[in-house]
């Protein structure tokens, strides 16, 4: 029986400077502002997908509890990436420290600053290979399938591998 979503679970991502010291320090941040962890998966390195010609990045998946309501939580994240020195240059580029909303429980919002599920979960690899680590039977909310189907039915070719 496939179970529905229950948590919050956030993407982290980092393709500059020490890639490991920005997932830890965004992780330290993040429980420092009314988000508490309860999960993470392993890190896991890739190629950069959108714009390829840049560095590897290395990501990693956060289930995560909070009080904050799901544009309070997006407030939350980009205040902790601008305090982490992230600066937006152009869609899909290097970044010192990404942090996606994935999942809030089984919510669907679409407002003009906000979209949950993320829209890209389904064709991204690094994002869909960590989440199976933690929640592989768990439902898309809208998409009704399964996190371990929407891997196998990806388009994405990209190699994800765990770090070890």
């Amino acid at each position: 029986m496939v179970k529905r979503m229950d948590g919050i679970y956030l993407l982290l991502g980092s393709n500059l400077d020490k890639k490991d010291k920005n997932l830890e320090d965004a992780i330290i941040l993040l429980e420092a502002s009314e988000i508490k962890i309860r999960r993470k998966t392993a890190v896991y390195q890739s190629a950069a997908w959108g714009i390829t010609e840049q560095p590897i990045f290395l990501n990693q998946v956060l289930e995560v509890e909070t009080t904050l309501s799901p544009e309070a939580l997006l407030a939350n994240i980009l205040d902790i990436e601008s305090a982490m020195g992230r600066i937006r240059k152009i869609k899909w580029g290097e970044r010192l420290i990404d942090i996606d909303i994935l999942y809030y429980h089984d919510q669907a919002i679409k407002t003009k600053s906000l979209t949950i599920p993320h829209p890209q979960i389904q064709h991204r690899k690094f994002t869909l290979v960590p989440l199976c680590e933690l929640i592989p039977e768990h439902l898309h909310p809208t998409l009704q399938q399964t996190q371990k189907a929407l891997l196998e039915a990806t388009d994405d070719l990209l190699e994800v591998l765990k770090v070890e």
